[in-house]
């Protein structure tokens, strides 16, 4: 089947996360004629596209470990598909004038850094779980993305919540990246490096 892996249901649903993302752009950022699609708001149909993929980033993982279908392929492209979500739909807010250039820089930005983290940590055999506020904040991402897009229709209580979602957002990007730091600094320190290698030591002598 490939070093990858196969293309089992998590994976698929992974992969059309990553065709949603275009469809989203264009959909958000092309002015069509009275800002309808078929008869629909064009921001109703943008904010289900999204509502969608982001639910696939739910059900791919929980079907990979539910069928015991987790495969290098999936580990691969589900955090790239993720990223390229979110930042699409963050610049598309950017172009349309709902969010802050420097905050969608912002949590971006940490996005790639995070994952390089994780990435150079990974290569060295070390593992750097998900934070429980990384996970808070990736739920109020989708709120404030939602919130802003539907604001686009003149909602503006939908466009304060975005707005308030988004600070948030913003201030649990720095937070959590800085402890994302602070554990992989952790993990590398030569005290952990120490008490790792004399605990194997004593596993050998134990097992000799």
């Amino acid at each position: 089947m490939g070093v990858v892996g196969p293309m089992n249901l998590p994976n698929s649903l992974t992969v059309t996360r990553i065709f949603l993302v275009p469809l989203l752009v264009v959909v958000l950022l092309t002015k069509f004629e009275g800002r309808h699609i078929l008869g629909v708001p064009k921001e109703l149909v943008g904010a289900a596209i999204f509502a969608l993929a982001s639910l696939t980033d739910w059900a791919d993982g929980y079907l990979a470990r539910r069928r015991k279908q987790v495969t290098p392929l999936g580990q691969l492209i589900d955090p790239l598909a993720d990223k390229l979500l979110t930042s699409a739909a963050l610049i598309s807010l950017v172009q349309m004038e709902l969010a802050p250039a420097w905050m969608v820089a912002i949590i971006i930005g940490r996005e790639f850094a995070v994952t390089a983290l994780r990435t150079l940590g990974y290569a060295r055999g070390l593992v750097i779980p998900a934070s429980g506020l990384g996970k808070i904040k990736m739920i109020t991402q989708v709120v404030a993305i939602l919130a802003l897009i539907l604001s686009h229709g003149g909602l503006y209580g939908l466009y304060l919540i975005g707005q308030a979602a988004l600070w948030f957002v913003v201030i649990a990007a720095l937070v959590s990246a800085a402890d994302y730091f602070r554990r992989f600094n952790l993990l590398l320190s030569p005290r952990i490096a120490d008490i790792t290698i004399a605990r194997d030591q004593r596993a050998d002598r134990k097992a000799g």
